[in-house]
């Protein structure tokens, strides 16, 4: 059929020289673009024929234009229905369609007036006849001036329609015949030597080759599989962190953050509904936990108050790894005699947080811990400079916190070229002896830790002012398969 359609486009242009896309259509009673589509296989042709493509502007009358055709205009309607001794505005807002615009155009043209001196408004007939000139205007489109159009388009009465249409001429290798050109030289056409008299499609030696549809990475996974290669070459071992689902024992309790702490409350965590408890626990460890919160020891006074067991076994989404880092240290213990040890996890965890430029509810937590005799915060501060030059990050600020399980404590800040501000990216500090005595550590071992966001470091790598871009549904997919490989300076 297509190639009936373009012969007889051909054999047209052969008789008439010139013509257009919209003459053919009518010409050929057939859709406007299927002529367009034939024209464009012509096109592939060498120098069959020239295109010039042309925009043509036409007015149309819309679905309520066509209703004012048949029944008249709504402000004609809304006088017609006013009977001589008038009727109540709302009785006539019911009684014909499109009320409100008719209503309102027949009161600026004078047509009707609104009494408002009894108890409901009336409304009565001001003009004694009137003429429908929209109805007469639209029957007959051609007729109306520029101006009045214009007003009809803003009442959605015609719409300007433009029409793209291809201006067709006889090219230099014009003909009514079209040979077909072959694509590929094959061995039968060499063998045979017909070669010589067939033409080829030229070789577009530029285009592009098929994309190949393979997943990508994402930018977090480029800059997760840094951060571990870096810890790695630091002598650290990875913790197991398969576990997204804690109970508050060893989110909380094992960390030594008490029971009334606010990060326990429903505004901060997320709580588990089923299962809703734990029931296992290290019975000889907990009571250690217990006697700590509740009544002190190890130098410490404690919290002196009523530690509730029940309280403890609340399931949870971990709010952070160091969870993860309580049951690897206490594990270490219990293999044995203590040797000193570089842990590292890069795993997801969850806050109940309300969600900005720098924050999310789901998040990536990167955690590095270090036990040995002897350790101060001199080298957990140095640490930590060696570990952020290795991401290519050298301006740092440390600021004095406060964490139940961690003292003296440090919030990690680094400055941010694209927000031009320094933004908080992680947290450190020395675990307190209340958090580590009680898993049967020598008295005279250290432990430094240090955690951070994967999706902050990653906002700076990328240039990225906003967490939203990097996770969630407004991510562009774009990005994520054209982003360049993260290199980070060793």
């Amino acid at each position: 059929m297509a190639k009936q359609l373009t012969d007889r486009i051909l054999e047209y242009l052969e008789k008439h020289g010139e013509t257009n896309s919209l003459d053919l259509a009518n010409e050929f009673q057939e859709d406007h673009q299927k002529i367009i589509g034939a024209i464009k296989s012509l096109e592939t042709v060498d120098d069959l024929i020239t295109v010039k493509p042309i925009s043509k502007k036409k007015w149309e009358i819309t679905a309520e234009g066509e209703y004012i055709i048949e029944h008249g205009s709504h402000e004609v309607a809304i006088y017609n229905a006013i009977p001589d001794e008038g009727i109540s505005q709302a009785e006539l807002m019911k009684s014909v369609p499109y009320a409100k615009v008719g209503f309102s155009k027949a009161m600026v043209a004078g047509w009707i007036n609104l009494d408002k001196s009894g108890t409901s408004p009336i409304v009565r007939k001001k003009a004694p006849f009137i003429v429908d000139t929209i109805q007469t205007h639209l029957k007959d489109i051609s007729n109306i001036p520029e101006n009045i159009k214009t007003e009809y388009k803003k009442r959605k009465l015609l719409q300007e329609v433009v029409i793209k249409i291809m201006h067709l001429e006889k090219g230099p290798n014009f003909s009514i015949k079209i040979e077909k050109l072959e694509a590929d030289l094959t061995s039968d056409l060499l063998t045979n030597g017909s070669w010589k008299n067939k033409k080829f499609k030229p070789y577009n030696f530029e285009a592009l080759g098929a994309a190949i549809q393979i997943g990508s990475l994402h930018p977090l996974l480029k800059v997760r599989h840094e951060f571990r290669k870096i810890f790695l070459e630091m002598g650290f071992t990875e913790m197991p962190t398969n576990n997204f689902v804690e109970n508050s024992f060893w989110n909380f309790d094992a960390l030594f953050q008490p029971q009334q702490h606010p990060a326990r409350d429903a505004h901060d965590t997320f709580f588990v509904s089923e299962p809703r408890v734990s029931t296992k626990f290290p019975m000889d460890y907990l009571e250690k936990v217990k006697k700590v919160h509740s009544k002190g020891g190890y130098g410490s006074l404690g919290y002196r108050y009523d530690w509730k067991l029940e309280e403890a076994q609340k399931n949870l989404l971990r709010t952070h790894t160091t969870a993860v880092s309580a049951r690897v240290l206490r594990k270490l213990m219990q293999e044995g005699e203590f040797k000193p040890v570089k842990y590292f996890s890069i795993d997801r965890v969850f806050r109940n947080e309300t969600l900005d430029a720098t924050h999310l509810a789901e998040f990536h937590q990167v955690e590095g811990v270090i036990a040995d005799y002897g350790l101060t915060l001199g080298d957990l501060i140095g640490t930590l400079y060696e570990f952020f030059k290795k991401l290519g990050i050298t301006q740092l600020q440390f600021k004095p916190a406060y964490n139940p399980y961690t003292e003296p404590s440090m919030e990690i800040f680094c400055y941010h070229n694209g927000l031009e501000k320094w933004i908080e990216i992680g947290n450190s500090g020395m675990f307190r002896p209340e958090m580590v005595l009680p898993m049967d550590l020598p008295p005279d071992v250290n432990v430094i830790a240090w955690g951070l966001s994967l999706e902050r470091p990653t906002m700076i790598k990328y240039g990225l002012n906003n967490i939203r871009d990097l996770v969630g549904p407004k991510v562009d997919m774009e990005m994520v398969r054209t982003n360049p490989l993260c290199r980070l300076e060793k």
